[in-house]
């Protein structure tokens, strides 16, 4: 079995001259492609090939095939050559600019098989106004809020405390926390958001492996959060206490089955509000990929967590079991006790 895992960062997408911004996602993607490259070279049978941009940090996988690229053009052609001759390809990239739709559409135009959500479903998700309106539309809770895109002030008219999204984020790149209409800055001219009020509470993930038996909720994940009015995503820790996991799994797999026919590895991420009763409960986004919650999970998890995701996406049952001792891992792919 040939399977190609690819991120796109690390894999030669990333142009040299991006900003900080883009080397913390690209380092959050080394670290994802590292965990995940190695469960699948753990696999009997399995072998592995990634795409490494030669003119990055180096980085290696015991087991795998590593694949340098050193320019753009290079960069397609051996992505085009990998995706085709794989029996499955996992993409990680982030939805901005639809650079993740992009790559998961090209595995399907060069006759390729996703492991992982289907192009019609990474549309949807890596549009945060389209999602939440479609999840709104089947009943399932999200934050009041609309589309925002003329750059200039706050309405003086919604529910502040606010958070100011583009609309195809990811990583929590450029969100804005906003105490009140009079607050600076406006929004960012030229930039597609989503303006929604802001929900207190603990923000969790929950990571779903999909496929023809339905989906498996793996243990919620705290998120941590930086307290700069940017909210940044530092990492996670898991699991949940028992009352909040409790909570979150079964909001999480009612979201996953207003999303239709799922496949692969996707997350759901959710904010449990102040009531034990989980009347204040919402879902906030979905990330149609691999997340960095997969770090902890792994370690959590007594069984080869890339064999169940591919368990899941060809219909096999999967049958996972969990320690009960606490992870914390942070962006980078660090790990502690929790």
């Amino acid at each position: 079995m040939n399977v190609f895992v690819y991120e796109h960062l690390t894999g030669g997408g990333l142009l040299p001259g991006h900003d900080a911004a883009w080397r913390s996602l690209a380092a959050e993607g080394r670290a994802m492609v590292q965990a995940l490259a190695a469960d699948f070279a753990a696999l009997d049978g399995a072998r592995v090939t990634c795409l490494r941009d030669a003119r990055a940090e180096t980085w290696h996988v015991a087991g795998c095939r590593m694949i340098d690229v050193t320019s753009a053009e290079e960069h397609r052609q051996q992505f085009d050559v990998c995706a085709a001759s794989a029996d499955w390809s996992l993409i990680i990239a982030p939805e901005i600019h639809g650079i993740l739709l992009n790559r998961c559409r090209r595995v399907v135009d060069v006759g390729g098989r996703l492991l992982g959500p289907a192009p019609q479903l990474v549309a949807l998700a890596s549009d945060k106004q389209r999602t939440i309106e479609h999840l709104q539309a089947a009943g399932v809770p999200t934050p009041e809020g609309f589309s925002l895109n003329s750059g200039g002030a706050w309405p003086r008219d919604f529910s502040y405390p606010a958070v100011w999204k583009p609309r195809d984020g990811a990583g929590s790149q450029g969100i804005l926390v906003i105490g009140a209409a009079s607050d600076p800055p406006h929004q960012p001219a030229g930039v597609a958001g989503r303006l929604e009020r802001f929900c207190g509470g603990m923000p969790v993930s929950v990571a779903l492996l999909a496929g023809p038996r339905g989906c498996t909720a793996l243990p919620a994940c705290r998120q941590l959060l930086s307290q700069d009015g940017r909210l940044r995503y530092l990492g996670g820790s898991v699991p949940l206490p028992a009352p909040l996991a409790g909570r979150a799994a079964p909001l999480a797999r009612r979201t996953a089955a207003a999303l239709g026919d799922a496949r692969g590895y996707f997350g759901i991420d959710l904010v449990l509000g102040e009531d034990p009763g989980g009347s204040e409960d919402v879902v906030i986004e979905i990330n149609p990929r691999l997340t960095t919650s997969y770090l902890g999970l792994r370690v959590l998890c007594r069984q080869n967590l890339a064999g169940a995701l591919l368990s899941a996406a060809i219909g096999k049952p999967i049958d996972l079991s969990f320690r009960s001792e606490p992870v914390r891992f942070t962006v980078a792919g660090h790990l502690g006790d929790s």
